[in-house]
This record gives C-alpha cells, structure tokens and sequence, in this order.
C-alpha cells in the first residue's frame, strides 16, 4: 500500500485561502513550475509530476494499490480506511517522511480507527529540527511507542516474519 501527498493542478483541494493547510503549504512553492532532474517541466507537489513519484527502488508491484492524500495523515478524505478493511488489515508496518509529521499523523488516524502499527524506525527520516541534539524525529518515536503503537527496525520485522 502507498501514500503519495499530491494535489490538483487547480489547487482546489488545497483547502480555502484562509486555511491552515493552504497558508502552510504555499511557502513550500506547492504548486510552482519547476524542471525534474531529467529536464521535464513539472510543478511541486502536483499529482502525477516527478516529486510525487514513488522511488524505483521501492517502486509499486503490478495490484499495490497507490493512494493520493492531500493531507498530512493517509486517512483524511481518501478511500485507504477502506481499502484495508476490504482487504481484512489489521496490522500496518509503516514507513515514510516525514516522521513527525505525516508518518506521526498516520499512525494517530489508524490507532484511532483500531489498527495495530509498527513503524519501521529505521525507514521514516525526519528533516523538521534536524540539526538539533534532541530532534522530533526522536519525541515521535517515543510518542507512537508510548501511546500509538510499536516501533520496531526492518531486519526485527523480517525477522519476525520470517
């Protein structure tokens, strides 16, 4: 299952001009024209461009549903809630960026609807503070162990199942 944050070419689902979404997001150019690393004409964060892309290395197989979201967690007006449960999830291993934010929100969403999660901690980054001794990253993963579920690091989860 993958997340992907991209928006409308309009920007009409960016919510209202006097929304916090919107007033946040378009500091971070969302939306402006910009040339992808193999010179295509893009625009960021815009659905289908290159900076909403999925890496190769973690490219979808043929069947993995791919979800857009245009809010910080996976759940908020998009069909993954249904998705899982048709598909009978119960347990998510989750991994993404940007830790506290995203990733955090997620995870929040999903608890609250009663899915068990575990965050691959060694597969979410976190660039918000960063350059600090004591990051978000670090007041997340104490956060969703505590309260939101388990954090775990790939090889224990391959390993388990394994």
């Amino acid at each position: 299952m993958y997340l992907k944050h991209g928006h409308k070419s309009d920007l009409s689902d960016l919510g209202p001009s006097d929304s916090p979404h919107r007033i946040k997001h378009l500091p971070m150019a969302v939306g402006t024209n910009v040339t992808a690393p193999d010179g295509r004409e893009s625009r960021i964060l815009i659905k289908d461009t290159w900076n909403t892309d999925i890496l190769d290395e973690l490219r979808p197989q043929a069947g993995d549903p791919v979800i857009y979201k245009t809010r910080y967690r996976g759940f908020y007006r998009t069909e993954l809630d249904s998705v899982l449960k048709e598909l009978g999830v119960q347990w998510l291993i989750v991994a993404g960026a940007t830790t506290s934010v995203c990733v955090e929100s997620t995870i929040r969403d999903a608890m609250y609807r009663d899915y068990s999660c575990v965050l691959l901690a060694d597969c979410t980054e976190e660039p918000i503070g960063h350059q600090f001794p004591r990051s978000n990253r670090e007041a997340s993963l104490l956060t969703i162990q505590t309260l939101f579920g388990w954090v775990s690091s790939s090889a224990e989860v391959i390993k388990a199942l394994a």
